[in-house]
């Protein structure tokens, strides 16, 4: 069966745009989100890796023209956060990348059709009717150049690879997404465990995010630093009291 992109808006003016792929991690298999911000400049945040593009970017049609994306980002450089970036490029006119300082130094510089655009640290993009604010996570989940992005007006967190877990589940769930991350974990050991790992998150879970964006399984609505702050402790007490 050919793949499909499914939309559903997980908070206001926030688009999920979702790849199921079985043949990753099977039976269970595996989403592969992006997330839309409808804006006067829309923002795209995670661009799937190239050969999801006609997907992508046919969803993307159905809520804003694909020419009208203003800002492209992503957590942090891997194909399918940002294989299909210079595409996107293409395929806007007036788009530019927009990422942590430290990421366009050491990646986007060099792989940016155009140049990007370096945030500082806690820098704050008004969309118009919407605003994000950048957050650099360097090693959380993985990549020095890690981010995340905090909507404002929605409190919502774009979390990039934090709570990843498999299955193609709701769009957005009540449910508990901490022991699914922690499955998902055991499976990929795709997190690096640096000194400040539990911090970050803990710190994200400070912002009292009420929707958490996640770029692999089912969104979540509800008390979002609860849901940090669990993690941070389960990483804790699984990877670090352990470890010593």
């Amino acid at each position: 069966m050919e793949p499909t992109t499914t939309v559903n808006e997980i908070a206001d003016g926030i688009y999920r745009l979702s790849t199921f792929v079985p043949e990753v991690a099977p039976p269970a298999g595996f989403t592969f989100n992006q997330f839309l911000i409808k804006a006067d400049e829309p923002l795209l945040f995670h661009t799937g890796p190239r050969a999801m593009f006609p997907l992508v970017s046919e969803a993307v049609a159905k809520i804003v023209p694909v020419e009208s994306v203003r800002w492209i980002t992503f957590g942090h450089v891997e194909s399918d956060e940002n294989g299909a970036m210079n595409m996107w490029l293409a395929a806007a006119p007036n788009s530019q990348v927009a990422h942590g300082a430290l990421g366009c130094m050491v990646q986007l510089n060099d792989m940016c059709d155009r140049p990007p655009r370096a945030l500082d640290e806690g820098e704050v993009i008004d969309l118009g009717g919407k605003r994000v604010r950048q957050i650099s996570t360097p090693h959380v989940p993985h990549g020095w150049e890690a981010q995340v992005l905090f909507e404002e007006t929605t409190g919502t967190l774009l979390c990039g690879d934090l709570f990843s877990h498999l299955g193609n589940g709701a769009p957005l769930t009540t449910n508990d997404i901490v022991g699914p991350a922690i499955e998902g974990e055991e499976i990929f050991h795709a997190s690096s465990l640096s000194p400040h790992t539990v911090d970050v998150m803990r710190q994200l879970g400070d912002l009292h995010p009420t929707t958490l964006a996640l770029m692999h399984g089912s969104s979540y609505t509800g008390d979002g630093g609860k849901a940090l702050y669990d993690l941070a402790n389960e990483y804790e007490t699984r990877y670090f009291r352990t470890a010593s």
